[in-house]
């Protein structure tokens, strides 16, 4: 209500079986949205979710008409206008691998807390004989440049904002409030989809 109906929100509480089924339900309910928002507060992680930054970074190519005068833009299935990503102290893990590809990517800006920094896996459980297992560190990740980060440091927001709990009482979020305003700023430059074209020509060729 707040953007005018032009920015999609899509909230991932993890990035693992629930956090996919929530994208999925989310995000392609809303493709024809101009902007996005993604909420990876409180994210307690799972898998790398590569398959939400691909989806997010699908350029717009083009589109195709058919005979009915209908549209199908292409790739399909996508939000090609502005982008950003809510971040907070309590997302790790995948929670904070998934903000740090984004921004990596150049999708757009992270706005919030520093996530709080977990990003060794733990594999190789092996069980034990009374029922009980063990949770050994296993890998860890290192940047294209052979860096170990994010672990114990976390990923840090383009624009703090701290969640103000007098306004979360009054039911204001200040956080989702600054993404949504820098969002319709950067769609006051953007150019839309072009949906107008000219005649369909009445020959082969140009």
């Amino acid at each position: 209500e707040k953007s005018g109906g032009k920015i999609a929100y899509v909230y991932m509480p993890d990035t693992a079986g629930q956090g996919f089924e929530h994208f999925n339900r989310m995000f392609f309910a809303q493709i024809d949205k101009q902007a996005l928002i993604v909420d990876d507060r409180k994210n307690g992680g799972g898998q790398a979710a590569n398959y939400v930054t691909e989806l997010l970074a699908r350029p717009y190519l083009g589109s195709w008409k058919d005979r009915d005068g209908l549209v199908f833009d292409t790739p399909g299935g996508a939000i090609y206008g502005p982008k950003a990503m809510l971040i907070d102290q309590d997302a790790g893990s995948g929670g904070d691998f998934m903000p740090y590809a984004f921004k990596r990517v150049g999708l757009g800006p992270l706005i919030g807390k520093r996530t709080w920094g977990g990003l060794i896996g733990i594999s190789a459980n092996p069980p034990l004989i009374d029922g009980g297992f063990l949770t050994v560190p296993f890998f860890r990740f290192y940047t294209p440049d052979g860096e170990w980060r994010i672990e114990n440091e976390g990923v840090s927001p383009d624009i703090e904002v701290e969640l103000d709990p007098a306004a979360v009482n009054r039911g204001e979020d200040t956080q989702l409030d600054a993404a949504i305003a820098n969002v319709l700023k950067r769609l006051e430059s953007w150019k839309p989809v072009q949906r107008k074209t000219a005649p369909a020509p009445a020959t082969l060729g140009r």
